[in-house]
Formats: structure tokens, C-alpha cells, sequence
């Protein structure tokens, strides 16, 4: 029985999921399956996982039913006790599981164990994130607060992180069903009851650049799953109280950010509904920010967004699930000094 299991969705990502194989079969750790579960490709993808000669790498093919699916049934049928995530259009730097399994030896209570990542943009420039009320690298521990280091870069992410298998249990699975934010719901349930351990070693690398990202297909219409999870959480009072005032303003980042695609969208009334609800201390500036563009009449809107694309081709023509606030006002404040 491998010691870690390796779970990597795979859907329409053929021009990527050889070099995700590869990242993980050259791990410096090699006690190693991977399950990759084939939700219903169509280009190809599943004939290049055949292709591989590896007995580590298991192939299981399903009809289409979503990412988070595919991650459910890729922990169903992990073999090891500490499983570990990968998206089909990301890699692991060489030392990722050598990372996560010395956070597992030093942190043994830790619900989720996560390392560093780095963003590799359409221009080929590779840049590593700044992370919130962390420790100066090169510190490994337990995030201090885990709600308070989200209110900006994540440091948890899906390409960059290992659970062990009990946790679900407890915690539950991936919700089906979502388009965006599946995996931040399934974050927020585990911190909200264990610690995260975290490396500054950087453990993977995010291609802003892969086809068929979720993140660059889809604009919010409503709010996030994981706004409603934390909601039903503190209503169960089943956060801890030094975890409220930092989760409340996570809550408020993400209504910001679901309110900002309804308005890009084209659907300002429901991102009215959404910031009357808000409440917050950090964002105040984005939620007056934002209460003014979605009083604006949608036509103006668009063509504001449209004149900002084509200005800066550099800038990315949609939302990313994970921008954070501050620089999705920024794009905009930019775009309205230029009317």
C-alpha cells in the first residue's frame, strides 16, 4: 500500500496532463499512486495517461459530472492514508511530497498540509505570491490564523496541498455542483476544526496560462458556496471564537468578489442584494467601490470593461476564481480614470 495517493481530475486537459504525470513521478519521494480520474474528456486526454508506462498510475473513467466529483471519487478509491491533490493543467516542483510528509512527521494534528506555490504568467515570468500574517520564510508551522492569512493570496491551494483520509470523514467531501470555489469550501470546513501546517518551500506551480480553466469560462452569479458554508457554521456556533472576526471578513472578501462578476455579468441588481448584506471592516473602500459600479446602467459597464481589455492586452480578459480583491480594484480604478 503506497504511503501517499495522489488524486489528479482530468477533463479536456490534454495538453497538460503528461507534464502533471511527470511532476509527480520525478518526486524525490516515490512511494507514490496516482489515481487520475478521466470525467468525461473528449480531446484525448485519457489516451495520453495510457500511453504512460508507470504500474503507479491507475486511470478511472467516468461520464462528466464535475471537478469535484472527480475528486470524491479519486479519495474513494486512494489506496494511502495522506492524500494529496494536483490539477491536470499544474506540476509539483520535485520536493513536494518530501515537504508535505516532513510537515506530517512535525504536525501530526494538522487537518491539511500545504506548501509555497508559484504562478507561472502568459509572458513566461514565474512569480511566487506574497502570503498574509504568515511568518517570514523559511518558516514551516501551523498557520497561526488560518481565515486571516486567506484575506489575500490563499495559502492553501488545490495543486499544493495533501489531507489525510480521515479528515474526510469528519469534514466531508468536495461540494458537487460548483463551478468556482469548490475547494475553498472544502478549506474552510477542515480549518475551521484542525490546524494547517504550511512550508515556504515552494511545492508546485500555478500556469496561468493552461486551456480550459474554470476560472476563465465562468463570472459568479451568485454567492459563493463557501460564503454559505462559513454562514452555517457560525450560526451552529461551531467556530472557534478567536476564528470569528477574521472569518466574518473572509465572508465579506468573497461577497465583494461575487458581487464584482454580477456586475460584470450584467446583473448589478443582484450585486446590490449581495452588498447590503455585507458587512466589513477591511473592505469598506471595494464595498463603496463596488456599490457605485453596480448603480451604473449595464451598457456603460461593459463598454468600460471592454475599452479596459483592449488597452491592456496584458491584463486578463476575465475574473480569476482566485484574484483577490485588491487587484481586481485596482484593474477597474484604472479603467474608470481612463473615461
Amino acid at each position: 500500500m503506497p504511503k501517499v495517493s495522489t488524486v489528479i481530475p482530468l477533463y479536456n486537459k490534454a495538453p497538460h496532463i503528461q507534464r502533471a504525470l511527470e511532476s509527480v513521478l520525478i518526486q524525490t519521494y516515490q512511494d507514490v499512486e496516482v489515481v487520475v480520474i478521466d470525467d468525461g474528456s473528449t480531446d484525448g486526454g485519457a489516451e495520453i495517461v495510457k500511453s504512460i508506462s508507470d504500474s503507479r498510475i491507475r486511470l478511472i473513467q467516468q461520464k462528466n459530472a464535475g471537478v469535484s466529483v472527480a475528486r470524491n471519487r479519486g479519495i474513494q478509491e486512494a489506496q494511502a492514508g495522506l492524500i494529496a491533490f494536483l490539477d491536470a493543467d499544474d506540476a509539483w516542483k520535485p520536493k513536494f511530497l518530501e515537504t508535505i510528509l516532513r510537515l506530517r512527521n512535525r504536525f501530526p494534528e494538522a487537518g491539511i498540509y500545504a506548501t509555497a506555490y508559484e504562478f507561472h504568467e502568459p509572458n513566461g515570468k514565474t512569480v511566487q505570491p506574497r502570503y498574509k500574517a504568515i511568518p517570514p520564510a523559511p518558516w514551516e508551522g501551523l498557520i497561526p490564523n488560518y481565515f486571516r492569512a486567506s484575506l489575500g493570496i490563499p495559502p492553501v491551494w488545490s495543486s499544493a496541498v495533501a489531507v489525510p483520509r480521515r479528515i474526510f470523514k469528519e469534514a466531508g467531501y468536495f461540494p458537487a455542483g460548483e463551478r468556482l470555489g469548490e475547494d475553498g469550501d472544502m478549506w474552510l470546513r477542515i480549518a475551521v476544526k484542525y490546524p494547517v501546517a504550511f512550508s515556504w518551500q515552494i511545492g508546485a506551480t500555478y500556469f496561468r496560462n493552461a486551456s480550459n480553466r474554470a476560472c476563465n469560462k465562468y463570472l459568479m452569479q451568485s454567492e459563493y458556496r463557501l460564503v454559505k458554508t462559513a454562514k452555517e457554521l457560525i450560526r451552529k456556533n461551531e467556530v472557534p471564537a478567536f476564528m470569528l472576526p477574521d472569518l466574518q471578513e473572509y465572508i465579506a472578501m468573497y461577497v465583494l468578489l461575487a458581487a464584482a462578476q454580477c456586475v460584470l455579468a450584467g446583473k448589478p441588481q443582484k450585486a446590490r442584494q449581495m452588498l447590503e448584506d455585507c458587512t466589513t471592516k477591511c473592505f469598506c473602500t471595494q464595498k463603496l467601490w463596488w456599490r457605485f459600479w453596480a448603480s451604473i446602467p449595464v451598457p456603460i459597464t461593459h463598454f468600460a470593461w471592454n475599452v479596459k481589455r483592449t488597452l491592456f492586452k496584458s491584463i486578463p480578459k476575465t475574473i480569476e476564481g482566485r484574484i483577490t480583491i485588491g487587484r481586481l480594484t485596482n484593474f477597474l480604478a484604472a479603467l474608470f480614470v481612463l473615461q
